[in-house]
């Protein structure tokens, strides 16, 4: 008896420690709050400031662990280094190893941006700056500004702007920066530590991180040169509650830098080498031949086993860097290879070009052939003559019925193609006008003023279409309907000072030009537009070439300068939208919409 009380006993004890355990679950150790404190410089060697300094090693000494975060994106060294140094955390240490001799006189600055950080919870030290003088004054001159796309006016990250005591444009081509900063997330720039004096200023996409331009990489540059000064004034420091409520302000005399709101627009000149990349041939009849840049001057082919006497129709693309050939005898494209000589122009290192010969071997490798016994001559498969045209269910009140082929047409019978207007429940046959969009003879159009919501029949015949190479189309027949004007809306950009050189360019959701259009003084109308979100952005069309113009540095000359519409228009069906714009009126980096900046600024993460 007693027994069992006392294993009841022990039954309920067990029972009460672990309801109180389970109840007490979260009363334990946390281990404190989260800490969310930066490290703390408490020492450094030599001091942060310091005159007459040889030395090449620098030891900054924190109050707890640290480590550095993205060394290469975060770290920027002043006047810049052609050897970088080696920058470790070793426990509550930073240390900073030159591998270059110091200058004499000069200024050096350790921008460490956000890259120290607390060793567990990766907090961060922002904008740490270390700075030294190997000569007896610290220059304490500085310059800021923002660094952004010329195109498209997004704020640029990691962008390298630079400064230069000579006067001369060339030295941007010779010798590194005098001294540098980099460009943060917001596309603001700082260069500290500047010697009084004139400089002329570069921005530059340093890609090889050599810290003078190379041709082919985005720089962007200053159009007049720049004094940095300084003067005393009156500024307040604003400490807040929480993100909508101060708790004090306290005024004191500080020091404004000047200039502090340089803007520089980043482009990349339309420069690129010409050279020969590559050939093509995918069926026997045909070739390509490619080229890195548009070509000046078409090269010249000269056959080498074999001639042609100039039976072939030459299609070049629009960028005029690919040209294809169709060869149309047929004791030429039966040939497993094809020699020529091509002479044409190419690039040195300099962008200059000089006359080039190569001879290519233009061989057929997978295609469709039936090769005959003990010969190397094609002959091809009998296959219908494909192609494909832009009808869909639903059709653009705006649109013509385009029609693209495979292959160069030999014959057309536009008797065999038949356009039909449905009335009632009846097909009828009403005219067109058939139009050759191009010199080759592979795309077609079938113009035809649309009637709104009124269904059509697209009918071709088999044969209509014979390509060169003897190909006969098959027969098609497709339905289609005209979309409402309803389902429709339209913008009208009115500019309040008018300038004929302005052309407006429509954006979508993701700031990609749809449309463009030249400034008309009574305004500008992009139609038929189905609903969702547009934006609006112009370029000065200097040239008035109706395209958006990069600079060029050799000439000095700025890239065509791009204004953003602020706001978004969201368009509805059956819905028009007009507004007068004045582009000046808003500073050039605030025009740009948030959601356009957030889309920007993710692509870029």
């Amino acid at each position: 008896m007693n027994f069992q009380i006392i294993k009841h006993i022990i039954v309920s004890l067990v029972i009460s420690l672990l309801v109180y355990a389970c109840a007490n679950h979260g009363s334990g150790p946390t281990g404190g709050p989260k800490d969310t404190t930066p490290p703390k410089v408490m020492r450094s060697s030599p001091l942060n400031g310091s005159l007459n300094f040889k030395k090449k090693v620098i030891q900054i000494d924190f109050d707890e662990m640290v480590s550095i975060d993205k060394p290469n994106d975060n770290i920027i060294i002043s006047p810049p280094q052609q050897k970088p140094p080696d920058v470790k955390s070793y426990g509550k240490n930073i240390v900073v190893n030159f591998n270059e001799n110091l200058i004499d006189s000069t200024t050096y600055t350790i921008n460490f941006g956000n890259g120290i950080v607390d060793l567990n919870e990766k907090n961060a030290l922002k904008n740490y700056h270390f700075s030294f003088s190997t000569g007896n004054q610290i220059d304490t001159l500085q310059l800021s500004g923002t660094v952004i796309n010329a195109e498209d006016l997004n704020p640029l990250q990691g962008i390298i702007v630079g400064i230069y005591k000579e006067m001369e444009d060339s030295v941007f081509f010779k010798k590194p920066f005098l001294r540098i900063g980099r460009t943060d997330e917001t596309g603001r720039f700082t260069i500290s530590n500047i010697k009084k004096g004139k400089y002329k200023v570069f921005a530059l996409g340093d890609a090889n991180h050599d810290y003078f331009f190379q041709p082919g990489e985005n720089l962007a540059l200053c159009d007049s040169v720049i004094t940095p000064a300084f003067r005393r004034e009156e500024m307040k420091d604003t400490t807040w509650i929480d993100s909508t409520h101060i708790d004090t302000i306290r005024t004191y005399m500080g020091t404004h830098y000047l200039p502090d709101k340089l803007s520089l627009s980043l482009f990349k000149e339309n420069k690129k080498r010409q050279y020969f990349v590559k050939y093509e041939r995918k069926e026997p009849f045909v070739f390509s031949i490619f080229f890195n840049a548009p070509a000046a001057k078409q090269p010249e082919m000269t056959p080498l086993n074999f001639k042609w006497d100039k039976k072939y129709i030459l299609q070049k693309n629009q960028n005029n860097d690919s040209l294809t050939y169709w060869i149309s005898d047929s004791t030429v494209w039966k040939m497993d290879t094809l020699q020529f000589k091509m002479s044409y122009l190419k690039s040195d290192s300099v962008f200059n070009l000089k006359p080039a010969t190569d001879t290519i071997n233009v061989a057929m490798r997978k295609f469709r052939i039936n090769l005959k016994a003990k010969t190397s001559k094609i002959v091809l498969k009998k296959e219908p003559l494909k192609f494909n045209s832009n009808i869909a269910a639903t059709f653009e009140v705006f649109n013509p019925i385009t029609l693209n082929f495979e292959a160069p047409l030999a014959t057309i019978d536009v008797s065999k193609i038949k356009l039909l207007l449905k009335v009632d429940t009846i097909y009828k046959q009403i005219p067109f006008k058939w139009r050759q969009i191009d010199s080759t003879k592979i795309n077609f159009a079938i113009d035809y003023k649309w009637v709104p919501e009124k269904s059509y029949q697209l009918k071709i015949d088999s044969a209509a279409f014979i390509s060169m190479y003897d190909r006969v189309s098959n027969k098609l027949k497709t339905d289609f309907k005209i979309r409402s004007l309803d389902e429709y809306s339209s913008v009208k950009m009115l500019l309040s000072k008018f300038n004929s050189n302005v052309v407006f360019q429509l954006l979508d959701s993701k700031d990609v030009v749809i449309a463009s259009k030249p400034a008309l003084e009574k305004g500008t109308l992009f139609q038929y537009l189905r609903p969702g979100d547009y934006y609006m952005r112009l370029f000065i069309d200097d040239n008035r070439n109706g395209i958006w113009d990069t600079g060029d540095l050799g000439t000095r000359k700025q890239p065509e300068q791009v204004y953003y519409y602020p706001k978004k228009m969201t368009m509805k069906a059956n819905w028009d939208f007009e507004e007068s714009w004045d582009y000046t009126q808003i500073p050039l980096l605030q025009q740009k919409p948030a959601e356009l900046k957030k889309l920007a600024k993710k692509t870029q993460n």
